[in-house]
């Protein structure tokens, strides 16, 4: 009889496991398994997505996955979605993806190589695709932004429109942040009425990692602090009445708490178009890890007090409950 019990227990654990999934209320964090930082939300055709940076040594960083999710719970993996064989001048660090749907198509920007010097060849670059879920195809064949402008890397790229239709990408790591007006179809940059291509705008306390976004009239401007490898890594915010601010550090939305993770950061955020709550997706460095790149991706509420200033964060194992989307 013992041994009867002995050999049914993996089978009852299995069939517990897949019960205990199919009546998850939660997503749990991190979201889903393996190393991923820099995740980017997206919510298209009644999916959730989410394109993170696979997390490892710079030179195995030559491909991105994404996920996508109908209930924030569940998620299913898309496995290279982009890799350097389609990137010709790409060879390593594939970082921090942003994505937009204009027209049709999804276009990926991304930063690959980790350039130091105008002398090296990387930086931004672009990539398209028919689906959210790719595969995407080198759109320049060339890097889209591959040089250094008011001391700021070129890379931690995200693309904003703002309300008038006019998309920006806000950029750059090495403590430098800059805002350029994209062409209309994401081929170069237009200039200012001044003539320039960049604007700085960087922050108190900018390191890397720019996210905007818009509410109420204001703009939200966010940005990741401290050293990406180690535990005081956090997301502030600032806000504005312009893209181009001035953007006056109001405060730390995120940051590790000891008892659950540490190095928390490079964030951005997922607005549910059927009402307005709001997730952010980061990553965070599981407790017990040393490695700098082993990172994970979580998820957890974002909210905003009265007056439309948003309250910190408290990062969670629950994740956050079910929520699915509507077509």
């Amino acid at each position: 009889m013992r041994l009867v019990i002995v050999l049914l227990f993996p089978v009852l654990a299995c069939l517990w496991v897949h019960s205990s999934a199919l009546a998850q209320k939660n997503s749990g964090n991190p979201i889903v398994p393996g190393w991923y930082a820099d995740p980017e939300g997206a919510v298209f055709d009644g999916r959730y997505w989410v394109y993170p940076t696979f997390s490892d040594v710079y030179e195995k960083q030559v491909f991105l996955d994404a996920f996508s999710s109908r209930n924030l719970v569940r998620w299913t993996k898309h496995a290279r979605i982009l890799d350097t064989a389609a990137v010709k001048w790409a060879h390593k660090a594939m970082w921090a993806p942003a994505i937009v749907r204009k027209e049709g198509r999804y276009f990926l920007f991304f930063a690959a190589n980790d350039i130091q010097s105008d002398a090296e060849t990387g930086g931004i670059g672009v990539a398209v695709a028919n689906r959210p879920e790719g595969p995407f195809q080198d759109y320049l064949g060339k890097p889209l932004l591959g040089a250094f402008h008011h001391g700021a890397q070129p890379i931690d790229q995200f693309v904003f429109q703002d309300s008038s239709g006019q998309y920006y990408m806000i950029y750059g790591g090495w403590r430098h942040c800059n805002i350029a007006r994209l062409k209309p179809d994401f081929t170069g940059f237009e200039p200012y009425a001044d003539g320039s291509l960049f604007r700085e705008i960087t922050p108190e306390g900018y390191v890397e990692g720019p996210f905007m976004f818009m509410r109420q009239g204001k703009y939200y401007f966010m940005w990741s602090e401290g050293g990406w490898g180690g535990p005081d890594y956090r997301v502030a915010y600032a806000i504005a009445d312009s893209p181009f601010g001035p953007f006056r550090r109001l405060g730390v939305v995120l940051q590790q708490d000891p008892a659950v993770a540490t190095g928390a950061g490079h964030h951005s955020l997922i607005r549910a178009p059927h009402n307005d709550e709001w997730y952010i997706l980061y990553h965070r460095r599981p407790l017990g890890e040393s490695h700098p790149n082993h990172r994970v991706t979580c998820i957890d509420r974002l909210h905003f007090d009265k007056q439309g200033f948003i309250r910190p964060v408290r990062i969670s194992f629950q994740g956050v409950a079910r929520n699915r989307l509507r077509r």
